[in-house]
C-alpha cells in the first residue's frame, strides 16, 4: 500500500492576495505607468525620516503608487534595496521595483 504524503506549500493559493503579494501583470502594469514619471519624493542625506514617511503614506493614499529617488548621500551606509524595503515595510506598501537609485511603491487604496 503507497502512502501520499501532502505537502503544505503544494496546495493551491485562493485568489485573495496579501499585502506584500501582487501579480507580475499587477507589477508590470504599475511599472509601465511610472516608467516615464519622474520621481515625487526624493530621500537625501536625512534619510527616511518621519515627515518624509508621512509624505509618502499621504501620496499612496492619494495615488495608490509613488516614484522615490535616493541621492547618494543617502546611500551612504546602506543599499538602495535595503532603505526602499525599509520604507515599504513602514508605510505598509508593496515594494514593486528597484532600479538604480529609484523604487516604486504601491498601496491599494482603499475607496
Amino acid at each position: 500500500m503507497r502512502q501520499t504524503h501532502e505537502n503544505p506549500t503544494s496546495k493551491k493559493r485562493g485568489k485573495t492576495q496579501t499585502m506584500n503579494e501582487q501579480t507580475a501583470g499587477k507589477k508590470r502594469r504599475i511599472k509601465r505607468k511610472l516608467g516615464e514619471e519622474k520621481p515625487t519624493i526624493r530621500i537625501g542625506k536625512g534619510g527616511a525620516s518621519q515627515d518624509l514617511l508621512n509624505e509618502i503614506e499621504k501620496q499612496l493614499d492619494k495615488e495608490e503608487t509613488v516614484k522615490v529617488k535616493m541621492l547618494k548621500s543617502a546611500l551612504a551606509k546602506n543599499e538602495a534595496k535595503q532603505i526602499a524595503s525599509k520604507v515599504a515595510e513602514q508605510t505598509a506598501a508593496t515594494l514593486v521595483e528597484v532600479r538604480g537609485h529609484t523604487f516604486i511603491l504601491y498601496k491599494h487604496r482603499k475607496k
